[in-house]
Parts: structure tokens; sequence; C-alpha cells
């Protein structure tokens, strides 16, 4: 049963570091109705369990335990499962909402927006242009690895809105989706197992004829997650592979079949190039 104005964060852990605990902390404290509900990949570093504990009588929070990594979208659908809230935030650990965050992107909403994102920025409060992004369409891509991006590649230059944005991607690490719109699109697709299942369930609830918008005055501080440096190479895996799946999904150029194998080739060629950096600097 939905409860009217209880927004649900959904957060995803897997061994993702003590840095959790503030982030729960900070959804808490906000200025609207929440519950938080953490979902567990497998973690071994306690992190669940401890939260489990400091929390067993705030019944605003409940940990999930799915005792294997299911992936980031399997676990956000298996959270939303739980969730009792009409909105729904994902959040990822590494983030850290003020008091207002959420009441100013609910501000947003209407019947017409399917999803509102914050512009996410590092410790010293400089902007990631991954807050918004256009759909990363293979020519798209190219002209952005060419340098030759400009008002035609994956990125949108220039300097972040003072109010709403209509855009076609926003960041992951902080999504708002009302529940009825999350359930019509059949949340997040679970064959993305880490990394662009934002970015489909973007184009997903676009293509359900939703707006989807980035609130350009919201900032919030993202960290850079800590389960991605412990496992760089699994990580990078999984990206590159769902790189590939996106661009199959909702790339027209995916309909010709050399296409479809040189675009493969350069992903996985990209994959094994990176793997020798990402190694040293996990010894470092």
């Amino acid at each position: 049963m939905t409860t009217p104005d209880l927004t649900s964060v959904i957060v995803v852990l897997a061994d993702s570091g003590p840095f959790t605990r503030e982030c729960v902390e900070h959804a808490l404290a906000s200025e609207v109705p929440v519950e938080v509900i953490v979902v567990d990949n497998g973690s071994a570093d306690g992190v669940p369990e401890s939260l489990d504990r400091a929390y067993a009588r705030d019944e605003r929070v409940r940990v999930v335990y799915n005792r294997a990594n299911l992936g980031f979208g399997a676990a956000v659908n298996r959270g939303a499962l739980h969730a009792r809230g009409e909105r729904l935030l994902v959040l990822n650990p590494d983030c850290l909402v003020q008091p207002d965050t959420l009441a100013r992107m609910i501000a947003y909403m209407d019947v017409h927006t399917g999803i509102v994102g914050a512009v996410v920025c590092d410790s010293e409060g400089h902007p990631d242009p991954a807050s918004r992004r256009r759909d990363p369409l293979m020519a798209r891509a190219l002209r952005t690895k060419l340098g030759r991006g400009g008002d035609g590649g994956i990125d949108i230059h220039g300097p972040m809105p003072q109010g709403a944005e209509e855009v076609e991607i926003v960041s992951g690490a902080l999504l708002l989706i009302p529940r009825n719109v999350f359930e019509r699109v059949g949340g997040f697709d679970e064959t993305f197992f880490l990394h662009c299942e934002d970015m489909d369930l973007c184009r997903r609830v676009r293509d359900g004829g939703y707006r989807v918008l980035l609130a350009g005055d919201v900032r919030v501080l993202h960290g850079k997650g800590g389960s991605s440096r412990h496992r760089p190479v699994f990580v990078s895996r999984h990206k590159h592979r769902s790189m590939y799946l996106w661009f199959r999904r909702h790339d027209a150029a995916a309909r010709n079949p050399l296409v479809r194998l040189i675009v493969w080739l350069g992903i996985w060629a990209h994959f094994l190039v990176k793997i020798p950096g990402q190694l040293l600097r996990r010894r470092r």
C-alpha cells in the first residue's frame, strides 16, 4: 500500500564502506517524510548489519539482504517492492542530500514528469558533467571521442541551469521518480548488471511520454564510490558490457550487423587496454 506524501529512499550497497551511515543520516534529516530502504548486494564489510542494529527501533529504516550481488538495477527493483512511498529516490551510498534537497526536487514534479535529477558535485563543489547528458548514440560518441562533440556530442557544455531543464539523461547517483511511473516502465532493466541502467531507464521513461528534468539549482555531494575502487576490473567489465547492451537496445545504427561487430570489437578492445592502469591504481 502506498503512503501519500512519503518518499522511499533506496540505497544499494556492495561493500560500499562506512560513508553509507552518513548517507542514511542525511536522508533521514529531510524536510519531507521519508523512509530509507537499504538493499545489500552481499557485502562482507559489516556495514549493512551495523545499520540494521543502529536503526533497529526506527521504523523509517529497513535493511534488505540479497545475500549475493544481483546488480544495481535488480537491487533497486527489490527495494521498490518494500517501498511504501508514492515517490522513489534512488540514492548512491556516497551521496549526501541536504534537508531541503528532496523538497526542492519534488517541487519540479508534475503529471508530465517521469524523472527529476540533481547536479552531483565533488568535494570541492565542482559539478559533474554527467549530471546531464544526451543519449550516447554512436555518432555522438565518436564526435565526443574525437574532441568534436560541441553541441552534437554526448556532453552538454555550459553552466548548469538555475532551475529545471529538460534533458535526455540525468545521473543515476540521485534520481527521483514517481512510483507509478517506475512501475509503468517495469523498473530498472535487470539485464544491465552495473552502469548504463540509469541511461536505459531515462530513455524508456521518455519513450513512455514523460519528461526527464535536471533540477539545476539542487546540488548534492557525490563521493565517487567505495565499491568501485575495490574492484576496478570487475566494475569496468560490467560497464563495457552495459555500453554495448545500451547500443544494441537503443541505437538505430545497431541494425547493421557490420556496425554491431565493429562497435563490439571497439568496446572490448577499450576494456582490455584499461586493465593495466586499473590494476596499477588499485595497488597504490
